[in-house]
């Protein structure tokens, strides 16, 4: 089984047991003889000890396997105070209300983290190192290169550029030429009317959302718009920033916010000219943010699925004749 499979295994458990509990819960048959065996231990068993089990299990880094473990078990308290019937509930009150004190103590110990990892970023940026490397080598040394780790990168790299992107400097990523994308079809000034737009709307959403449907339902479209704000403005600046690079033996596709792309030169069969557009395809990957890309890159070898990149970049031209030089 390949190691994507294995790590979901705790989350697939998690819905199946909740489902089949729910199912089982919920009925009057003699699954349950008509109501009269609703225990709840039955669901505590497979929630709070086969589940963590699973965890411990699947996921190799045992503090990630932890925090997934009580993550998914605060989870299930949660489901079990819903499907679960009242009257069958004797320890399931006193869980649920220690639930609180859990999740507050991951919030804690993450916050912890996070503020050590944002100290660790800046210090970085200000001693000039390549930005990816300041912000990816601080979060892999807590939870080295999984796939928490990538989604954890994104997420810092987006507040990085929405709050320090004066510090991020293009010439101090890695790469002895780079090369520029923003300007293509004016990309970086549509990412800029995005920002815009998102900001004069938000608080009219807001009031009209208020008044006519309800106060809940407006905070919760505003803290989403606030955070696609974010996401925009950090595009937005990391376009100017984050260059397309020849390192030695290797391109590095960086575009906007998005987790890099290394391609070995010797791994490229050919790069060429290109205006067509290009459809989805999980054999293909697209760095291109607006018109149609101007560079096809075609893989001797895939990079996982990926056999053809895209490229869209202000200077097609000396591009190629970089890439055709360097290999």
């Amino acid at each position: 089984m390949s190691p994507s499979v294995v790590s979901k295994l705790p989350l697939l458990f998690f819905v199946a047991i909740s489902i089949w509990w729910g199912f089982y819960y919920q009925s009057n048959s003699s699954l349950n003889d008509f109501g009269q065996a609703n225990f709840e231990f039955l669901y505590l068993l497979d929630a709070l000890i086969v589940l963590p089990i699973i965890c411990f299990l699947a996921v190799k880094n045992k503090k990630e396997a932890l925090l997934k473990a009580l993550a998914l078990c605060c989870l299930a308290v949660w489901v079990g105070s819903y499907i679960i019937p009242e009257s069958s509930k004797l320890i399931w009150p006193y869980l649920e209300n220690g639930r609180y004190v859990v999740t507050a103590l991951i919030l804690l110990f993450e916050m912890v983290a996070i503020v050590t990892v944002i100290l660790a970023i800046k210090t970085a940026l200000y001693d000039d190192v390549d930005p990816d490397l300041a912000i990816s080598e601080p979060i892999e040394k807590y939870l080295g290169k999984s796939a928490v780790a990538t989604i954890l990168n994104f997420e810092t790299r987006m507040w990085t550029f929405a709050l320090f992107a004066k510090r991020v400097k293009s010439e101090n990523y890695q790469g002895s030429k780079h090369f520029t994308y923003h300007q293509k079809d004016g990309a970086q000034s549509n990412l800029l009317g995005f920002v815009f737009l998102i900001a004069l709307e938000m608080p009219l959403m807001h009031l009209l959302l208020h008044f006519v449907w309800s106060p809940m339902a407006a905070n919760v479209v505003t803290i989403l718009s606030a955070l696609s704000l974010v996401f925009f403005l950090a595009e937005y600046r990391a376009f100017a920033k984050r260059p397309i690079s020849i390192d030695g033996h290797d391109l590095i596709i960086r575009f906007g916010l998005y987790q890099p792309l290394r391609v070995p030169l010797s791994n490229i069969s050919s790069i060429n000219d290109y205006d067509t557009f290009v459809a989805r395809d999980k054999k293909i990957k697209r760095y291109n943010y607006s018109g149609v890309p101007n560079v096809e890159i075609v893989l001797a070898e895939p990079i996982g699925q990926v056999e053809r990149v895209y490229l869209g970049v202000d200077q097609p031209q000396p591009f190629i004749a970089s890439i055709e030089q360097a290999r």
